[in-house]
């Protein structure tokens, strides 16, 4: 794999996974507002998804044109073999940063 990847792109690699073979561009913006609460600027979603289509970590596909898109078609989105290992890593990378710091990181806010 070689490639390191940002926290931007895990946040993307999780929505696409989670939307399975419905993700495509704008659910993947929805995923991602919805599910971190943060402004998603929609060209920094296609540019890292392209980002991650050349480092192998996502294929797509161009679906059937909707009349609902004015005849348009929409890229489907799925994750490859290299972004689950990626996935995995950071989360181990996570769990052994995080371990033992429990009482460190509850606070009443």
């Amino acid at each position: 794999m070689g490639d390191s990847i940002g926290e931007f792109e895990k946040l993307l690699l999780l929505a696409v996974l989670r939307l399975g073979d419905g993700a495509y561009g704008a659910a993947i913006i929805d995923e991602l507002v919805e599910r971190t609460d943060r402004e998603v600027s929609p060209g920094a979603v296609y540019v890292s998804l392209r980002r991650l289509e050349d480092k192998g970590m996502l294929r797509s596909n161009i679906g059937e044109p909707t009349p609902a898109r004015g005849g348009r078609a929409k890229r489907y989105y799925h994750v490859r073999r290299d972004a689950l290992v990626a996935l995995k890593a950071a989360r181990e990378q996570w769990d052994a940063m995080v371990d033992g710091l429990d009482a460190e990181l509850e606070f009443e806010g």
